[in-house]
């Protein structure tokens, strides 16, 4: 199977469906899970405080205004929000969304979280944010380009933007789908289609086309026995992507 390319979307005409239903359906099948560290999205607890420390190295968080894009059940939203970040939090997965809204609640954190497309939000609310994050969301949407338009809209000039997403190569299938799904078990078997990992090279390439900077890149690698997460410089299997929008 040939891997498909990343598009490359008009950062002035964004795509306002950019959604798969499937991969939408398949996140919310766990959502009732979803603050359970040894549940379904396990992964995700382990490798939240190693995002938050990246985001913290790239900007400052306290008192600013954050938007969390594709936040699912919240994790990262709401660490971001202990750090003294304003947080909104998007997501299309209704779900995962209650899911974050009810924990937040309990938390007694305040987030505004809502139903809406990082392109619907950036008709809205343009140069509206300091920090806009977006981290393994871009490897489930039909066009990843027209996310990134979106969110060099949403950041304010001098803004950081975080990405996290998967490399597409051939370590990254066999740790990220075989290793993890079919031999670990880490991840549920599906969650994860080889021809939508993104490059470096692509996911930069993207960024500039939409006027932003790459400020810096660092990969995340993680134990299989372990399942310990760690930041670092190979980025042949996920990482970590540091953009600017300049002033």
């Amino acid at each position: 199977m040939r891997p498909t390319p990343v598009t490359h979307a008009h950062p002035h005409t964004p795509a306002i469906d950019n959604v798969d239903p499937v991969e939408i359906a398949k996140f919310d099948q766990g959502a009732a899970r979803f603050w359970d560290p040894a549940g379904p999205f396990a992964p995700l607890h382990q490798l939240n405080p190693v995002r938050l420390q990246y985001v913290k190295a790239c900007a400052p968080l306290a008192g600013r205004q954050v938007l969390d894009v594709g936040c699912a059940g919240g994790l990262l939203t709401e660490a971001m929000a202990r750090e003294g970040a304003q947080v909104t939090g998007i997501d299309l997965a209704p779900e995962l969304l209650a899911t974050a809204e009810l924990h937040a609640l309990d938390s007694g954190l305040r987030i505004h979280y809502r139903a809406v497309s990082a392109e619907q939000l950036a008709c809205e609310r343009a140069g509206q944010f300091d920090v806009v994050t977006c981290m393994e969301m871009l490897e489930h949407v039909p066009d990843p380009a027209s996310v990134i338009a979106a969110l060099a809209t949403l950041v304010k000039p001098g803004g950081s933007i975080v990405l996290s997403t998967l490399n597409r190569t051939l370590k990254a299938f066999a740790l990220a789908i075989v290793g993890a799904e079919y031999i670990a078990g880490i991840l549920p078997k599906g969650t994860h289609e080889y021809a939508r990992f993104i490059t470096p090279a692509e996911c930069g390439q993207a960024a500039r086309d939409a006027g932003l900077t790459v400020a810096g890149i660092r990969g995340l690698q993680m134990g299989l026995l372990s399942r310990q997460f760690s930041l670092g410089s190979d980025v042949s299997v996920n990482y970590l992507l540091h953009l600017t929008r300049p002033t």
